[in-house]
């Protein structure tokens, strides 16, 4: 099942749905084209499984960042994958079909694993906008933002944060309102180390010059890969404009162990609880009540203690969801009455003032 929703804004408009037909919003009409890097080994989570195939809010991260891309529009969206391509193509087709999996044999850097996206856009004439899997909480209005900068004359867009505690994370060095460049912590001078301005990862710019840029990458770096934030420092010396986007720190988290997992999980439905009351929603005690990335909630609907959403839920207008209710992929009618104690399972509809006990 795909989700189709705006991350954090929801828009009802009359039956919510039988057919689950939420409303979408393309952010933006250009011509865009989208790289999501999903190659990386991911060993710090001591798991047999890829990470970008760990799960937040329901769905796997890999799914949180092509629901952006689709919210984007984007005219077409390659997928990097490394040894476990098998397992992320099928995750990546479970959501859509409108894909291209592009393989990265070695672990040689992001700038590496760009170069392996770039035939797939061989004919592409856009934007690109490159992405990681495991960043899941980018969302369309940001990246709107690196297209509105990129359309007032830059020729490249870095989508960056402040840190209070930049750590190991790579140092954005501007002069004015360009980029100098972007070293990575581990090969910064301690000067540049003092820098608060922090690198995201995502880049925004023409798909042509990203092709020309990247073959120019070298790997003579402390890792010995190639960088794709070298690509800055390569444009300068072509007098390329390069821009700095500030965002959030939380928008740009990576989740690289089960500890940042956790964090985000936390982060996403605290954020979901927020919105669900900012919209009419009751929630009796929302420390309690877990939502998907997909739930759809009415209006003036109460959700008692201890409910969990799993994916693919919607609730119309009214309804009362008692406490300790568990409900997977179901429509729940308006002014129904559910629960306490109920377990709705996957295909159920529930009609209109209804009651399930």
């Amino acid at each position: 099942m795909k989700p189709y929703f705006i991350q954090f804004s929801f828009y009802y408009e009359g039956e919510l749905g039988k057919n689950r037909k939420i409303c979408r919003k393309v952010i933006n009409s250009m011509s865009l084209a989208a790289i999501v890097l999903c190659a990386g080994n991911g060993t710090r989570m001591n798991s047999n499984l890829p990470k970008v195939l760990h799960k937040l809010a329901g769905f796997p991260l890999i799914h949180h960042v092509m629901n952006t891309v689709q919210e984007l529009g984007v005219s077409k969206t390659v997928i990097v994958a490394g040894k476990d391509i098998d397992k992320v193509s099928k995750v990546a087709f479970d959501f859509s079909n409108d894909v291209i999996i592009a393989k990265q044999d070695k672990q040689l850097g992001t700038g590496h694993a760009v170069q392996k996206a770039l035939p797939a856009l061989k004919d592409f004439d856009g934007d690109v906008i490159i992405l990681y899997g495991d960043v899941p909480f980018i969302t369309p209005v940001t990246i709107n933002k690196m297209l509105t900068t990129k359309k007032q004359g830059s020729d490249i867009v870095v989508l960056g944060f402040e840190a209070s505690q930049p750590g190991a994370y790579g140092r954005v060095v501007t002069n004015s309102d360009k980029i100098e460049k972007i070293v990575e912590a581990k090969d910064a001078s301690d000067t540049e180390l003092q820098i608060k301005s922090c690198n995201s990862g995502v880049i925004l710019t023409n798909c042509k010059n990203l092709t020309q840029l990247v073959k120019l990458l070298k790997n003579n770096n402390a890792s010995k890969e190639y960088y794709l934030t070298d690509i800055v420092a390569i444009a300068n010396s072509q007098n390329q404009k390069c821009s700095l986007l500030l965002c959030s720190e939380a928008e740009t988290m990576g989740i690289n162990t089960r500890h940042e997992l956790a964090y985000a999980e936390n982060l996403f439905q605290n954020r979901s609880r927020e919105k669900f009351l900012d919209i009419g929603v009751t929630l009796a005690s929302p420390e309690t009540t877990i939502f998907s990335m997909d739930t759809v909630i009415g209006r003036d609907t109460f959700i008692g203690q201890n409910v969990v959403f799993e994916p693919g839920v919607t609730i119309e207008t009214g309804a009362i969801i008692k406490p300790f209710c568990h409900l997977e992929s179901c429509h729940i009618g308006s002014c129904a009455e559910i629960g306490p104690f109920a377990h709705i399972r996957p295909g159920t509809e529930i009609g209109n003032s209804a009651r399930i006990g």
